[in-house]
């Protein structure tokens, strides 16, 4: 049976059912939870709810599953992949000692590598509720989560790209040219990603033999990523495709994920055939994974938590496949789930603070709907903050204006801006390609380089 948590103010005396609840009213506002009636309904509510869970001890998250572990697979994941040793150091502690701990000088980068298999997403949910945004940046930029493909992504004072080419009718040579202008601006060293407009397999194995070609010719260290449905990308595989990395949308409920029509055998069915093709030249992590604040409530798998806690349950889902890349595509969804700029930016602090903290490679599609109330200098303050909190890769897209998603997102202009003023350069090996091709010198500015520029050119028109 839950536990009825109470705490008195003055004369008043606020209850919460259960642990979901507490966490549910503790939560700064959003308009997801709203939608869902499970926000606080008044300021005050929200500061006695934080209250009330900063005095909950982290092990009560280990006794009172939030969705019942008969349930919900990705419950049981949590449960039984948590890392008791990895726990101990920090089993005494409540959620408010756990903030506490966090940004003390003992908690340093060694120090969280060490427990990081010992946080559950519930007990990260819960201790990011009660942190400012500047205690979400501070914690996250102690974290150092590093992952290879062809690449080293996550090293301390780099920044890397999604370079993200896409097409309102996957047109190749369209594409192509993206790329071209993409790697012009040092993009790409995360991953050439596209999202395919017509989502077959077929076509997909097109837009992969594209960016291998490219890849392979001039030899780029990075990996391409088509974006289509894991068991499309298994399909291609198994017809002999160039698959480098494999990408899934994933959520933080069993009831969600079902509605993306995955589960966690038919992910590890794909990592597996990923691993054997064996296409790293540095390593092996392969997966992407692509989250985002309100997935579960629109899809009405939630069980009644808020949404940040269904954000951090994904990386569970996600830390069990050793990805490469993962992003929380922090606004693409809409306000009705993220109000306006304000909110979309604690999202973003919270996604990023939460996976760092789990041991994720955590990136940020820093991104709003054109209905959503906010703009790009919201996107501008989002991608500041998360540079200096050390986020592992954003998106670059021409102009910042996807014309096959319709959203608004990050340019590769405004990659050059944050490792221009935040002192932050690209993945090494590919810094060095950007280098040996004259793209960057001394410093990262532009230099179109007849050498790369002409026989790309001439590739991209016979396309």
């Amino acid at each position: 049976m839950s536990k009825i948590y109470k705490q008195q103010i003055g004369s008043r005396t606020y209850q919460f059912d259960n642990l979901a609840e507490v966490m549910a009213k503790a939560t700064p506002l959003r308009s997801g939870d709203q939608l869902a009636g499970l926000a606080a309904e008044t300021a005050e509510e929200r500061v006695v709810a934080q209250m009330v869970l900063a005095e909950i001890p982290l092990n009560t998250f280990l006794t009172e599953a939030l969705i019942p572990y008969e349930q919900d697979e990705v419950t049981r994941l949590i449960i039984d992949s948590h890392d008791a040793h990895a726990f101990a150091p920090i089993a005494h502690l409540t959620v408010g000692d756990f903030r506490n701990w966090l940004l003390s000088e003992e908690a340093d980068e060694d120090a969280l590598t060490h427990i990081r298999a010992g946080v559950t997403p519930e007990m990260a949910a819960a201790v990011s509720k009660i942190m400012r945004n500047q205690d979400l940046i501070l914690v996250a930029k102690k974290c150092r989560v590093i992952t290879k493909f062809r690449n080293t992504i996550g090293l301390q004072n780099r920044l890397s790209t999604r370079l993200q080419p896409n097409h309102p009718t996957d047109a190749l040579n369209g594409i192509a040219a993206s790329i071209l202008d993409g790697l012009m601006f040092g993009n790409g060293d995360a991953v050439i990603g596209i999202n395919p407009a017509t989502d077959n397999v077929p076509q997909a194995i097109k837009l992969m033999q594209l960016m291998d070609d490219l890849i392979q010719r001039y030899q780029i260290p990075t990996q391409s990523c088509v974006l289509t449905h894991v068991t499309n990308t298994i399909e291609a595989i198994e017809q002999g495709a160039p698959v480098d990395l494999i990408f899934q949308s994933i959520a933080g409920t069993q009831a969600a994920n079902d509605s993306f029509g995955i589960n966690l055998n038919i992910l590890h069915e794909a990592y597996q055939a990923g691993l054997s093709l064996n296409r790293g030249t540095q390593g092996n992590n392969l997966m992407y994974f692509e989250t985002g604040q309100g997935s579960a409530l629109s899809a009405d798998a939630h069980h009644g938590l808020d949404q940040q806690t269904c954000e951090a349950r994904a990386y569970a889902v996600a830390r069990h496949f050793n990805p490469l890349l993962v992003n929380t595509v922090v606004g693409f969804i809409g306000p009705e789930y993220l109000f306006d700029g304000k909110q979309i930016m604690r999202a973003g602090l919270e996604d990023h603070f939460c996976a760092k903290l789990l041991g994720l490679p955590m990136g940020c599609d820093i991104c709003y709907t054109n209905h959503a109330y906010a703009d790009q200098n919201d996107m501008d303050t989002l991608l500041t903050l998360l540079g200096v909190a050390g986020c592992s890769f954003i998106m670059g897209i021409p102009g910042s204006d996807d014309i096959m998603l319709n959203y608004q997102t990050t340019s590769f202009h405004d990659a050059l801006y944050a490792r221009k003023v935040l002192g932050l350069q690209p993945a090494p090996e590919f810094e060095q390609w950007l280098t040996d091709f004259e793209i960057f010198q001394d410093v990262p500015a532009v230099k179109l380089n007849d050498s790369m520029a002409k026989p790309f050119l001439n590739l991209v028109n016979n396309i």
